[in-house]
């Protein structure tokens, strides 16, 4: 890495600071000395919202990993609410954060790495030339290439940018007789708030929170910041299984942007929606948590053999998952084909009990196991 500091992008500090002085200065004093309504409330909802679910859903869901496929209109609102969010074009990012998951935590070839600390990764790559994307014409952006909206929308970015930051709130503050509370809520207090949710996945998620699925890279599962993230928070396993269309799992967990392409599905706006098989879910958790635990009886006298134990456990763990979800495929799979044999149906749904009792009870075991030492 050069020690020579790259040329500041003025055009970016004066967005970030301009936009973030008045956020956090003048909106302020304005609310206190003149007052929003509840329509400035409304409507900074509506728009924070399209906007950063357009990034989540649209720029890093379905064109940055290709998890979903969507329908033109879709395709259209998104990027339309990407320039909104003034995160750059649709291309540019993904080409961006397709390099980010490639080279994640690398100093020099992760062009937001962690491991050059917090504000590097949260704003401060963006305020110099660093460089950090040798991808020439986008060439690991192929597949967008040949997306018509991905292009219009990269060729015209500037002037969608423009259109929706100055227009929207210009548009609202007409309708409302009130321009500069319009500009100063919907325009600036909502970019600051798009902006940098957006980017405490890049910092924040790769600093503070849990690794239950994989301690290889730097990424975090963090509930909270799941909140104001529309569902990203959960980033620890989104860098482990960047194909799903999900990054919280479970359905207690808060992730917004799963419900909509789910909502999209139903009603024929998403389909081809990719999920991770629950047996690589189970094995990457009980994989992850052998490491952990090994960590921890390493000062003990009795090391090695606490560790023999926990691999042998480990195995015989890994052995009944796959047998279980085996037969729970071939069970759904009849299911599906609705065969009418009864004989088979009954042999099956048996092998299925005894699978599910086997493997949650070594999956006790190995739970337990695992607790001594923690």
């Amino acid at each position: 890495m050069s020690h020579t500091k790259p040329p500041i992008i003025w055009l970016n500090v004066f967005i970030f600071l301009s936009s973030f002085l008045i956020a956090c200065v003048f909106v302020p004093w304005f609310g206190l000395t003149k007052g929003f309504g509840a329509e400035h409330l409304i409507w900074l909802v509506i728009s924070f919202s399209f906007c950063n679910l357009s990034i989540t859903a649209g720029y890093h869901r379905l064109w940055s990993h290709k998890t979903y496929e969507a329908h033109w209109s879709i395709r259209l609102i998104f990027a339309i609410g990407g320039a909104f969010a003034l995160q750059n074009s649709v291309l540019h990012w993904s080409s961006d954060h397709r390099i980010h998951h490639k080279h994640v935590d690398h100093i020099d070839k992760d062009p937001y790495a962690a491991t050059r600390g917090f504000w590097f990764s949260h704003i401060g790559w963006m305020l110099r030339n660093y460089e950090t994307n040798p991808i020439k014409e986008y060439s690991n952006c192929r597949d967008l290439k040949r997306d018509s909206i991905v292009i219009w929308q990269h060729k015209n970015y500037l002037w969608l940018a423009l259109a929706t930051n100055l227009g929207f709130p210009m548009l609202l503050g007409l309708i409302y007789d009130d321009i500069l509370s319009m500009f100063l809520v919907v325009g600036a207090f909502r970019l600051v708030l798009s902006h940098h949710s957006t980017f405490f996945i890049n910092s924040l998620a790769h600093i503070w929170g849990s690794q239950p699925y994989t301690d290889k890279n730097s990424a975090r599962d963090n509930t909270l910041l799941s909140i104001f993230t529309f569902g990203e928070g959960y980033h620890n396993y989104h860098h482990i299984f960047e194909n799903d269309y999900r990054n919280g799992i479970y359905w207690w967990q808060y992730d917004p942007t799963k419900w909509l392409i789910k909502t999209m599905s139903w009603l024929g706006l998403a389909n081809k929606l990719k999920v991770t098989s629950k047996f690589k879910i189970e094995k990457a958790k009980a994989e992850q948590l052998l490491i952990n635990t090994k960590k921890k009886v390493m000062q003990l006298p009795n090391s090695e053999s606490i560790q023999n134990t926990l691999n042998t456990e480990l195995e015989a763990l890994i052995e009944k998952m796959r047998e279980f979800y085996d037969v729970r495929r071939e069970v759904l799979s009849i299911k599906a084909k609705d065969l009418n044999s009864k004989y088979e149906r009954s042999i099956l749904e048996l092998k299925y009990r005894v699978a599910k009792k086997e493997f949650v009870v070594q999956k006790k075991n190995w739970q337990k196991l695992n607790l001594q030492y923690t």
